[in-house]
């Protein structure tokens, strides 16, 4: 197939990028502005005259993507502040590493030095102290993607990473390639990345890449992130309803989706062939961008990809582009959606940016990969314990999958702690019972949230599907009730794999200790 994309995108006069392949029809949506309220337009202020050493505070600065942003704009040469319900590791210790002065508990004293600008975090109502305080004393208020934006995408070419999953790991290795190639890029994502030891850097170079979420900016502007990015290429992963506390329902999630691939301007645009809401973005949105598609061999393909990776041995994957072979490659991570992954930062790596593909080649191997993403915290006793960010049903399921083939002869104990907004809840009550195919034993936490019983996941309940599917699962009652049970099933040579989008009460290292411990070992069966 000729050209750069085996899915044909809208044909409208402004896209050059018209090459053969499956037509689709479009259904042009209006751009999501989502939950505008009576804040929005009195509050989206022009920020782009407040330069270094202007004073920011951020209320909120321990999230992380917050922390990250507050890093870079230390970075900038900003002088900034931040403000929290409570300063926990890792982002307190990095916060005092930067001597960035946080304030533990909000308060309108707080804002008393009255800073050129406030950045409020999307965990603030409109009735949040800070909030009150900043409109009370007539201080300029922004959002993180606000802020973002207009003080450093404005000036460079964003690559935007976008999609359901995938989203960390793809920016951190696409970052990686750029700054290891030579494009000198800025970063910022929403994770730790062990190349640069941080979720942020700031770079010489054109290119700025950027996790781009979904989930909402401020109170003011009730819209997902990615829509004041202004891509200038991107990457759709996959597009799965989720974040139901924000989108309710799936029409809303995937509006703001089609918003977001209509912005991307001039691409490429790298979508997965194999997803079927990525299939669904491109026949309803007016995108003008060039679309490169891209895939793994037995991936249940919509369309064809353009890019085409095969996988070898171990680490090893042959690639083909348009139908021409470019050789074997060497990756250090694992599992078939971390080369779905791969193969997205590539294209924008090389069609984006312009490097050639055997600095890439040379560039991959290299990469050190992203805190909590098959993340190994510890091997007392050679057991091999995991920790793992993925909290939706497919995350869950492809992680498990890529630790069974990188530990085909191991027992795997996944041990999940149903703890985000859509994970508490009964939404993927019938998709987490297919999730856990490659686990020996699943241990169902209790929920991280107080809901009603009627929305809650029911954890015994799933326990008793998984054991219907032959996966042995145990719902314990308590988190010390799950350390019990791991530490009375594990031995020697098993993996432990701990999923949650929190701190899973400590239990990492609390188990790292238990299970090296003298006596341990002599007790094993």
């Amino acid at each position: 197939m000729g050209g750069a994309c085996s899915i044909t995108p809208h044909q409208h006069p402004d896209n050059p990028h018209t090459d053969s392949g499956v037509k689709i029809p479009i259904k042009r949506p209006k751009l999501a502005l989502h939950f505008k309220n009576r804040y929005f337009f009195r509050m989206f202020n022009d920020i782009s005259h407040i330069k270094p050493p202007s004073t920011i505070h951020l209320t909120g600065i321990c999230g992380t993507g917050m922390g990250a942003l507050a890093g870079l704009l230390k970075q900038a040469g900003y002088t900034v502040t931040g403000s929290d319900a409570g300063a926990y590791p890792p982002m307190s210790d990095e916060l005092k590493r930067l001597k960035i002065p946080l304030f533990e508990g909000y308060t309108a004293d707080n804002l008393s030095h009255n800073p050129d600008l406030v950045v409020i975090g999307n965990v603030c109502r409109a009735d949040h102290v800070e909030a009150v305080a900043a409109r009370e004393k007539g201080l300029t208020c922004a959002s993180f993607p606000q802020t973002l934006s207009q003080l450093f995408l404005n000036s460079r070419a964003p690559y935007v990473v976008a999609g359901t999953h995938g989203k960390t790991t793809t920016t951190s290795l696409l970052a990686f390639l750029l700054d290891k190639c030579g494009a000198a890029p800025s970063v910022l994502v929403g994770g730790i990345t062990q190349d640069f030891g941080a979720g942020y850097k700031l770079g010489d170079g054109v290119p700025f890449v950027v996790e781009g979420d979904e989930y909402d900016s401020a109170y003011f502007e009730k819209r997902a992130k990615f829509l004041s990015y202004a891509p200038h290429c991107a990457i759709l992963t996959s597009v799965e309803h989720d974040h139901i506390d924000i989108y309710p329902d799936r029409d809303s999630y995937f509006d703001a989706f089609r918003s977001f691939a209509e912005l991307v301007h001039p691409g490429p645009l790298a979508v997965y062939s194999g997803d079927a809401g990525c299939r669904e973005i491109l026949e309803t949105a007016h995108v003008t961008a060039n679309v490169i598609t891209y895939g793994v061999v037995n991936d249940p393909f919509l369309f064809e990809p353009a890019w085409l990776a095969k996988p070898g041995g171990p680490n090893q994957f042959s690639l083909q582009i348009e139908g021409i072979h470019h050789g074997t490659w060497t990756t250090p991570l694992a599992g078939a959606h971390n080369l779905r992954n791969t193969l997205a930062a590539l294209i924008l790596a090389h069609r984006g940016a312009g490097i050639p593909i055997k600095d890439l080649k040379n560039a991959l191997p290299l990469f050190g990969g992203i805190a909590r993403r098959q993340q190994i915290v510890g091997t007392p006793n050679n057991i091999t314990i995991y920790d793992d960010f993925a909290h939706h049903p497919t995350a869950v399921k492809v992680t498990l999958e890529a630790l069974r083939d990188k530990h085909p002869k191991s027992r795997i104990i996944a041990a999940f702690e149903p703890r985000s907004a859509t994970a508490c809840r009964k939404l993927h009550q019938e998709q987490y019972s297919h999730s856990f195919g490659e686990a020996n034993l699943a241990l169902i936490a209790p929920v991280g949230r107080s809901l009603p019983a009627n929305e809650a996941l029911d954890t015994a309940m799933l326990a008793d599907a998984l054991n219907r599917n032959g996966v042995r699962a145990i719902a314990p009652t308590s988190l010390e009730h799950l350390q019990a049970l791991v530490e009375k099933e594990v031995v020697p040579g098993d993996v432990v794999v701990l999923f949650s989008n929190g701190a899973f009460g400590g239990l990492h290292q609390k188990l790292v200790s238990a299970l090296a411990s003298d006596k341990y070992v002599e007790d094993s069966h």
